[in-house]
């Protein structure tokens, strides 16, 4: 059967979960928009999928079996499934997916059970849901053991997050801190150098990664709070060049993750 009422409760819920934090905290549920993303969602999170008419048509040799296989998998007219989705041009395939959360020490007991050197991202304060998943993807791509944000930045299941992150988000395991300064002193008892990006700090290229480390990253205009960089071990900043004196918080993290990385292997 295809919904092709706006007011279904199903749609209704549906949109509450794109716009809503709270309503997906308290669910403890998202959604995950796209045909890649949808395929990398791993079993045991999968709760139902939603596709609409006209991506059943265009992606029948594609997915249109493997979708209507689905036990949980409704079909909804394109003008329904355009008032759920969170982008312009939608590929007609979402699912809702249950949140994985992840404590301090999940983070830790996974960093140090991968028989590597622990190497954590830790951001503070970051606003924009795009940095944020971008964040998470590069993470993954550098070989960063787990991720600590402050409970202050952007929600990680945001919609605009969850794409950013191209399926990194189901890999990489991301904790939401209560208290970031607590947990980066407790990182210090497990014997984790805490590297704090700061203009004030010396450049990235002379400090040694190779041992277990921690790389802390401010807000996309402020930085790092006076409170959160005076608990780094060290500063660290990245040289460059003309007249530029920042860069993107994203962009900030990735160069860092991969100087880390080719550090390391």
């Amino acid at each position: 059967m295809v919904i092709r009422s706006g007011s279904n409760e199903k749609i209704k819920q549906l949109r509450k979960l794109v716009k809503s934090s709270k309503e997906r905290m308290e669910k403890g549920l998202y959604i995950v928009e796209g045909i890649r993303m949808f395929r990398e969602i791993p079993a045991s999170l999968f709760v139902e999928a939603y596709v609409s008419e006209g991506a059943l048509e265009k992606y029948e040799v594609d997915v249109s079996l493997e979708l209507l296989e689905l036990r949980d998998c409704h079909v909804l007219s394109d003008s329904v499934f355009q008032t759920i989705s969170d982008t312009k041009s939608p590929q007609g395939i979402l699912a809702v997916v249950r949140m994985r959360t992840y404590t301090f020490e999940d983070i830790c007991s996974y960093t140090f059970n991968l028989n590597k050197s622990p190497f954590i991202l830790a951001a503070e304060r970051l606003q924009d849901p795009g940095n944020l998943g971008t964040i998470i993807r590069s993470a993954e791509a550098a070989g960063v053991t787990g991720i600590m944000l402050s409970n202050d930045c952007a929600d990680i299941y945001n919609p605009k997050t969850v794409r950013s992150t191209m399926g990194s988000l189901f890999r990489m395991p991301v904790y939401v801190s209560e208290n970031l300064k607590e947990d980066i002193n407790l990182l210090h008892k497990s014997n984790i150098k805490i590297y704090g990006a700061h203009l004030k700090g010396e450049s990235m290229y002379e400090a040694d990664f190779t041992k277990p480390s921690a790389i802390l990253i401010g807000n996309e205009g402020n930085g790092l709070s006076e409170d959160i960089a005076a608990a780094a071990d060290e500063l660290i900043y990245i040289p460059m060049k003309g007249g530029v004196e920042s860069l993107n918080a994203a962009v900030s993290a990735s160069v860092i993750c991969y100087e880390v990385m080719r550090q390391r292997f």
